[in-house]
């Protein structure tokens, strides 16, 4: 058969579909394009670098101002004279599989040496120096301070504990904090040295660094993908942990008549100003109000997370976050949870934020107050070049 002759630049046709064949469904498409945005977003860059910050310098301040305020009970909570003796503890972190460095000895310098490591690593992550050292020891504080005195605390260090756990994986690092700072600072020094390097020697660089741009993607890409699935699984855990909370307080028989909180209000143990729970406790018709609308919030809450509406419930969820803290004198469990939250609220909210700071408080802005946040000047918002990132 002779083949037709196409003189050059001729469009080709494009091949016919036969009878039975049924073209591409919308819906396939629809779901393939989906799933393309999603790895792309994904993969390409980290997301809410100011809420990971935020995190980090939540739980790293909350953990260190628990371990001053509970200094002077240091050693009847975790230290070798405590109720739960290091004997009981070891034998607990047998059972659960729990592993604690205080009980590697029972010595009492040993402990001392322990709690201001401790003291030290909770102000490190705090202000995060380098972070991606500094984010496994303290997960590894949190975690044996735990397991040491597991029945001595309320449940504000079991959250904290999860997100301890959680923020190693994260850049958490990358905003307001010693490394985003140290890494502006390298980026300037190798912009005005790169400048003085000759053509030959640039020449030299590029061609010996090709295998270490390939590095350098591969790792980035690596730290995006844990950063970003992190803060998924944080998100998802608060959503849980509020869900789980309002479908057990909707089984139960005095969430349902409203009368819960007025039970709450009459525990001596959550009672640390009798007056102010029987000012509260004698509007009835207030407790039942709060009492169902806690409910109707926290069943809620994982469904509102993609529209507008999530701020208003994020208003309202601070408010009971507050009035526990208050009311039954749980302010620990109260910050972990406030601190959660901010898992959720986008970086423009941090970066108007932050800007509002530096305006309150006199500083520059523009690239001035770029450095000052701790934000290259000129880099796109929620991205920092990672070779300028040595702390996370």
């Amino acid at each position: 058969m002779a083949t037709e002759k196409r003189t050059q630049g001729e469009p080709v046709p494009a091949p016919r579909r036969s009878s039975g064949e049924a073209p591409p469904a919308p819906v396939a498409r629809r779901a393939q394009d989906r799933l393309d945005a999603a790895f792309a977003l994904l993969t390409e860059r980290p997301l809410s670098l100011y809420a990971a910050a935020v995190l980090r310098i939540g739980y790293g301040l909350l953990y260190l101002v628990f371990l001053l305020r509970e200094f002077p009970h240091r050693d009847q909570i975790w230290g070798p004279g405590a109720p739960w003796t290091p004997d009981l503890a070891r034998q607990l972190s047998d059972q659960t599989g729990w592993m604690t460095f205080l009980t590697l000895s029972d010595s009492r310098v040993f402990f001392e040496l322990c709690y201001l490591s401790a003291v030290v690593t909770s102000a490190l992550f705090l202000l995060g120096w380098r972070t991606r050292a500094v984010s496994v020891l303290f997960a590894v504080v949190v975690a044996s301070f735990h397991s040491r005195a597991i029945y001595m605390t309320d449940g504000g260090d079991n959250l904290i504990l999860l997100m301890a756990v959680y923020l190693v994986f994260t850049a958490c690092g990358r905003r307001w904090s010693l490394d985003a700072r140290r890494a502006v600072r390298r980026q300037k020094d190798a912009g005005e040295q790169a400048g003085r390097i000759g053509r030959v020697r640039v020449a030299r660089l590029l061609s010996a660094g090709e295998p270490r741009e390939h590095l350098a993607d591969a790792r980035r890409l690596v730290i995006t993908v844990l950063h970003n699935c992190a803060l998924l699984v944080i998100a998802v855990q608060v959503c849980f942990l509020y869900g789980a909370a309002g479908l057990y307080k909707v089984q139960g028989g005095m969430w349902g008549n409203g009368t819960a909180l007025h039970y709450v209000l009459n525990l001596q143990l959550f009672r640390p100003w009798p007056a102010l729970s029987e000012l509260v406790d004698s509007r009835q018709m207030l407790v039942a109000v709060v009492c169902y609308l806690t409910v109707l919030l926290q069943v809620a809450f994982p469904f509102v997370l993609l529209g507008r509406l999530k701020y208003p419930v994020l208003v309202l969820m601070l408010g009971m976050h507050l009035s526990i803290a208050v009311l039954m004198a749980l302010p620990l469990f109260s910050a972990a949870m406030i601190v959660a939250d901010a898992v959720f609220l986008p970086d423009r909210f941090y970066r108007t934020l932050g800007t509002i700071c530096r305006r309150t408080l006199g500083r520059g802005s523009g690239e001035e107050g770029a450095r000052q946040c701790g934000t290259p000047p000129g880099s796109e918002p929620g991205l920092v070049p990672l070779q300028s990132q040595p702390g996370g």
